[in-house]
């Protein structure tokens, strides 16, 4: 009896421990949701007019905000558990010290991650994703950046992460103490139900695929979508996402390539041709000339339509472009391929639609043998540069450039006594002065070129020498306004330095945007915030205004066609003097696509269902399901990533 009662002791001992441990965890889970929590109520609050006015369900997404929650809590979870409920007891002492700085690190992760969504959701309009993983790979640039821009919000959240990370080391001298005081045997028979709760947790549903970001787009919406997000799931998400790219389509839907091919095809107006060479083909030069022209395409860092006078109801922002759309091919319904520069950079200079995933500029297969305006010159003697005030190991475009036939780059090193430095590199005015000497010297060596210009100035921090323009009343001296006037100053002097040069009348001068500034907007899709400048001008191009939609790669095509060469290429995208009715454009939008005919756009989604809708007064509205369209969007994803994957964007036939 004495035996059995000594027995019954221990296990409830034992037992007591355990559920000490279990409360324990479950404080560090309230702990992590309290956090989370917080972060979700002051971006609901910060943002609550537009979400009112969304009119749709937003208490929802708190409960959704609670599963994504406690799938990160119980990703974080799982190695305390393993070893309080598996390490023997002879390793007590290092195990609690480790799982407490293992816990500590995350907290103040998480702290720091939840002050970061605010001002990311400021600048880009949804919670931190792969454009914040993508930018950590470039510390000097993006640190001089935050530097510049976000002292207040740093000193807010490393104060914040100091008194949260002294008050729990004060607090958990003696954490999970109990743990130990359990017999092994016993902590190993909870070891599997605990962690079969975590598996729940993380899994967060019972059917066959997981619970994944796609989760939190519930609502036509995408702001009311976004407070639902957890932001760390949402970077760990889009770390995934970037690795299996390529690797699984079928979150975009199944499709037989062969369809694909020819949903496309109809779409682009372009016939497939050879699938091993799919879209290349001989395009004959409506402006063909005994000495074909240079070619000049000025990328503007996000100048989206919304400041131009021309293409809005903003006026003095942009004089030169104002003034230049007289002298040009001007683009009145230009939208780009995404929201970054290297798609913007792609579609301009190579005339692909972005790819899923990231984008060409950063792939594997995409480094050499890739379709660019220099690779396609080259054999008509042409030399190539690509030219840009900053450190061109930015997003890879050293290595991209170079790789795929580009003869020289140009940048931040290069540049000797610039009259400006910034954190991005020397401002717009020093990149087109160093232009044009290069651009005079071609010209008095009697040498064709072709060049891509990359801007920096309209950027955050948005810094520029004075004394250039006159600056913006009531407009912050470092503000976006006098950051985009200034471009449009070093766009006026580009074009009057190549007339007193000599070389305006050989050249086609192609500028265009990469993106707008801020992809911002109520809507699944912020269409309206895709539409940005492009004009094509140069010695005997008659003005034009072009009413119709138009895509990068239509803008690219085009400024070829006017070079004056009977061509033959891949680009995805026609000459406006070659199909002036085609209404298409195709949008990426983080891993959402939209696919607009005219005013009916689709949207396809990764594990969710296509949806319609129609398109005026700047907004999305719900439409009936367009199959066809939603067949068409879903087909470029899978032509696109076949395209990448099979390296079919080749600069020639082999």
């Amino acid at each position: 009896m004495k035996i059995y009662g000594l027995t019954m002791y221990r296990s409830l001992t034992n037992l007591q421990a355990i559920m000490a441990t279990i409360r324990e965890l479950i404080l560090f889970y309230l702990l992590f949701i309290t956090i989370f929590f917080i972060g979700r109520i002051v971006l609901f609050v910060l943002y609550y007019d537009r979400i009112i006015e969304a009119g749709v369900n937003h208490w929802f997404g708190f409960l959704l905000g609670l599963q994504m929650d406690t799938i990160v809590v119980s990703i974080i979870l799982i190695v305390p558990v393993l070893l309080l409920f598996a390490t023997p007891k002879v390793f007590e002492r290092p195990v609690r010290l480790f799982i407490r700085v293992y816990l500590l690190l995350f907290l103040l992760v998480s702290v720091y991650i939840e002050n970061a969504t605010f001002p990311f959701v400021a600048e880009y309009d949804v919670r931190p994703n792969e454009i914040f993983i993508n930018y950590l790979a470039y510390p000097k640039e993006v640190l001089g950046n935050i530097w510049a821009s976000y002292k207040l919000e740093l000193f807010v959240a490393f104060t914040m992460m100091a008194v949260v990370g002294v008050y729990y080391w004060r607090r958990t001298r003696k954490s999970f103490e109990a743990a130990f005081e359990a017999a092994w045997w016993m902590r190993i028979l909870f070891l599997l139900p605990l962690l079969a709760v975590l598996f729940i947790g993380i899994r967060s549903s019972f059917s066959h695929r997981a619970a994944n970001i796609s989760l939190a787009t519930y609502t036509n919406s995408r702001l009311v979508n976004e407070v639902a997000k957890n932001s760390l799931f949402a970077i760990g998400y889009a770390f995934y996402s970037q690795k299996m790219h390529g690797s699984d389509m079928s979150s975009y839907g199944k499709m037989e390539l062969d369809e694909a091919y020819d949903r496309v095809s109809r779409q682009l107006h372009i016939p497939v041709g050879d699938r091993k060479h799919p879209f290349f083909r001989e395009q004959q030069s409506h402006f063909k000339a005994v000495k074909p022209k240079n070619l000049v395409i000025f990328v503007q860092e996000s100048l989206g339509a919304q400041f131009v006078g021309e293409l809005s109801s903003e006026k003095g922002i942009t004089p030169n472009i104002d003034r230049l759309s007289k002298e040009s091919i001007f683009f009145d319904e230009l939208y780009s391929n995404g929201t970054r520069s290297v798609r913007g950079l792609a579609g301009s200079s190579a005339g692909i639609l972005s790819v899923p995933g990231k984008g060409v500029l950063k792939r594997n297969k995409s480094q050499s043998d890739f379709f660019t305006v220099a690779s396609l010159l080259q054999p008509y003697g042409y030399h190539s540069s690509f030219i840009y005030g900053g450190v061109s190991n930015f997003d890879n475009m050293r290595s991209w450039f170079l790789g795929n036939g580009f003869d020289e780059i140009i940048d931040q090193p290069k540049f000797k006594d610039p009259a400006f430095l910034g954190v991005w590199g020397v401002c717009d005015e020093d990149l087109v002065n160093r232009a044009n000497e290069e651009f005079i010297h071609h010209h008095v060596n009697n040498e064709p070129f072709v060049s891509v210009l990359f801007s920096t100035t309209n950027h955050t921090p948005f810094e520029f020498p004075a004394g250039r323009i006159e600056l913006i009343e009531g407009e912050p001296v470092s503000g976006v306004r006098n950051a985009i006037k200034f471009a449009d100053y070093a766009i006026g002097k580009l074009i009057s330095d190549a007339k007193k040069g000599g070389y305006f009348d050989d050249t086609v001068f192609m500028i265009i945007s990469d993106h707008n500034v801020r992809t911002y907007g109520d809507d699944m899709v912020p269409v309206n915030m895709y539409r940005i400048m492009g004009m094509i001008l140069g010695g005997g191009i008659e003005p034009k205004r072009v009413k119709s939609l138009a895509t990068q790669p239509d803008v690219l095509a085009t400024a070829l066609d006017a070079v004056g060469l009977d061509l033959s290429y891949p680009i995805l995208g026609k000459s406006i003097f070659e199909d002036a009715g085609k209404e298409m454009v195709l949008m990426q939008f983080f891993n959402m696509y939209a696919l607009r005919n005219g005013n009916n756009v689709a949207i396809v989604r990764p594990n969710k269902e296509a949806l319609t809708f129609t398109y005026s007064g700047e907004h999305l509205h719900p439409a009936e399901h367009n199959q066809t369209l939603e067949l068409d969007t879903a087909a470029f994803i899978h032509v696109l990533n076949d395209i990448y994957q099979n390296r079919l964007f080749s600069a020639k036939k082999q």
